[in-house]
């Protein structure tokens, strides 16, 4: 792809990726292909009924009564084709919700993935708790590798959705749903909120970059790192200010700022959109989002700042320091 950030075919579910989607693809293929023969057999019998009709009759005539005439032939064979049909399909079926219904081997990661009016917190979980780290609306995943989610939500009901690589699964609040995902192909899959939970639902997207294993392992490395501080003048007063006005609400570990509202920003600067993928994350829209988001995604949680221009020039330069 020319472009890493940009997926080749945005939420499609025809040509998967993965262990756990390839098979519910081909179950999709087969049953449409099911479907499309009986269309054509259904159709093409009712065709050849009207015209041997036409042929054996006048128009005008009454149909004939045929003694000993059954037609019950017919419906025998059709209810065994149907009922032959429906049991492969049925087997098929159960045999492929087994089949994706746990990994196929230990899973590499685990993740915990909460669902947020209207973003995605993402905790990657490891027995070192110094290892453990929070990022947001990026999943950053090894290839071949399988990842087991653990799913909840913090709000509403929402829903987990990557289709070329999952299928759909709830986060409920106060319970945890599980999934898993393996992409064997390195790439962006685009994932998508699919249950309706207010008014920013179609802009709550998120993002699974899967990389080689090198790649994920420096990608963690410096996930696990706090925020390094910033040297340049006007970055170091945006800290100042950021602690001040944005630390309620967002967390940048290594700095005073401890917030659980909004996403952990500790290293906003490694993701490639902001605003739960409405927005690129560049130094433009970075500062029209804080200026006023409610402008750029009515009803987000997160309020107009009311920052001065010097404020809010520090502040972007401050943020685009956390890498």
């Amino acid at each position: 792809m020319a472009d890493p950030f940009t997926p080749s075919s945005p939420l499609g579910y025809l040509k998967t990726y993965g262990p756990r989607a390839d098979p519910a693809t081909a179950l999709t293929w087969g049953l449409m292909e099911i479907s499309v023969a009986v269309v054509v057999i259904v159709t093409a019998l009712v065709v050849i009924g009207v015209l041997v009709r036409r042929v054996r009759a006048p128009a005008s005539a009454a149909p004939a009564a045929e003694p000993g005439a059954s037609g019950l032939a017919w419906i025998y064979v059709g209810l065994a084709l149907t009922l032959v049909t429906l049991f492969v399909s049925l087997v098929w079926t159960v045999e492929v919700l087994a089949q994706i219904n746990s990994p196929p081997g230990k899973p590499a990661l685990t993740l915990e993935v909460t669902g947020h009016e209207w973003w995605w917190e993402v905790r990657y979980l490891a027995d070192r708790p110094d290892q453990t780290f929070i990022t947001a609306d990026e999943i950053h995943v090894p290839v071949g590798q399988p990842v087991l989610i653990k799913l909840t939500s913090a709000d509403v009901i929402h829903s987990f959705w990557a289709p070329a690589l999952t299928g759909k699964t709830d986060t409920i609040p106060g319970r945890t749903n599980l999934t898993w995902l393996q992409a064997d192909r390195a790439g962006v899959y685009r994932g998508q909120c699919t249950e309706y939970c207010g008014q920013e639902h179609a802009h709550m997207a998120l993002f699974i970059v899967a990389q080689t294993q090198a790649a994920f392992e420096a990608w963690r490395e410096g996930q696990v790192a706090a925020a390094s501080t910033p040297a340049a003048p006007e970055a170091a007063n945006g800290a100042a200010v950021f602690e001040a006005r944005c630390s309620s609400c967002h967390a940048v570990r290594g700095t005073a700022a401890g917030g659980l509202v909004g996403p952990d920003l500790t290293h906003l600067m490694s993701r490639q959109t902001i605003a739960s993928g409405l927005l690129p994350n560049n130094t433009a829209a970075l500062s029209g989002w804080i200026s006023d988001p409610q402008a750029l995604k009515p009803g987000s949680k997160m309020p107009a700042t009311n920052l001065s221009g010097p404020q809010l020039a520090a502040v972007t330069a401050y943020l685009q320091t956390l890498k």
